[in-house]
């Protein structure tokens, strides 16, 4: 009896909390709904708990999980990653780029603004870039080796955010505005680059309540809540049900797009209900 073909992987990086964790653990769900069974790698800085965690979840879902650290600002680290997630794993169907550095919580919190917007840099812009290169280029021979006529093609997802590209006042605007748009213009440009043998892809949350948002004022609450056309804030599962929608086989179409995940800008000003409306 011939061996059974192993099935490619999915890394998720980024993935020990919050946004990554929820997206790796809807990533399993689908694979097993679709019975191809894939082995997912879980990748994390610092978060090992958290990590081995999200590994747990996936497990619980009857895929195969693992973990690896690695540490985006780097240059060895993003090196060994790209060497180890493919040695792993034998193959790569999906990669998401979701890693990310948390300046708003914690011990970074107290930082300067320039020592924000420098860490930033180095892990969520320059670290991701020179991942993806690495990356996208197996990705790329790997389906030109494959050559297959089943229209699966690897996919490569960004994270964005939906205010980058217009701006929001504030530090916080001026630090991850720039981080972002930056993200989201490379990751336009590697579609472009990659295709038709990989297809890459950004998901831009607005708001979305993962360790900042619980813990933040009532002025950012209501606006968060407010800013939604559905008036709500985003949940991480929101972000990864787009993320699996667009790293699916069946939408081999998709790519070099751009996926708001913000619950719909909210341009209205909502009036008080004595407010004469009569014209609209």
């Amino acid at each position: 009896m011939a061996a059974q073909p192993i099935p490619p992987g999915i890394v998720v990086t980024g993935a020990s909390s919050g946004i990554g964790r929820a997206i790796a653990i809807r990533l399993a769900e689908s694979e097993r709904a679709a019975q191809r069974h894939s082995r997912i790698l879980v990748h994390y800085c610092r978060n090992r708990e958290g990590a081995e965690t999200t590994a747990d979840a996936i497990r619980s879902r009857g895929l195969d999980a693992d973990i690896i650290a690695a540490d985006l600002a780097d240059s060895g680290d993003v090196h060994r990653l790209a060497k180890e997630a493919f040695e792993r794993l034998g193959s790569v169907q999906t990669w998401v780029n979701n890693a990310g550095l948390d300046v708003l919580t914690g011990e970074a919190a107290n930082w300067s603004f320039d020592a924000k917007l420098q860490h930033l840099l180095a892990v969520d812009l320059q670290g991701t870039i020179a991942l993806s290169r690495l990356v996208g280029g197996q990705l790329q021979q790997q389906s030109i080796a494959r050559a297959t006529d089943d229209g699966v093609v690897p996919s490569m997802i960004f994270i964005g955010w939906d205010q980058a590209p217009l701006g929001m006042e504030g530090e916080a605007g001026m630090m991850f505005g720039p981080v972002k748009a930056a993200v989201m213009a490379f990751s336009a440009s590697l579609a472009q680059t990659l295709a038709p043998h990989v297809r890459v892809n950004t998901v831009s949350p607005g708001w979305t309540q993962t360790a900042w948002g619980e813990t933040t004022s009532g002025y950012w609450d209501d606006r968060a809540k407010h800013q939604s056309l559905m008036h709500r804030w985003g949940r991480p599962q929101d972000i990864a049900e787009s993320v699996a929608y667009l790293v699916a086989p069946e939408n081999n179409f998709v790519t070099g797009q751009n996926i708001n995940v913000n619950g719909g800008w909210n341009r209205r000003y909502d009036a008080p209900p004595t407010s004469d409306q009569s014209d609209l």
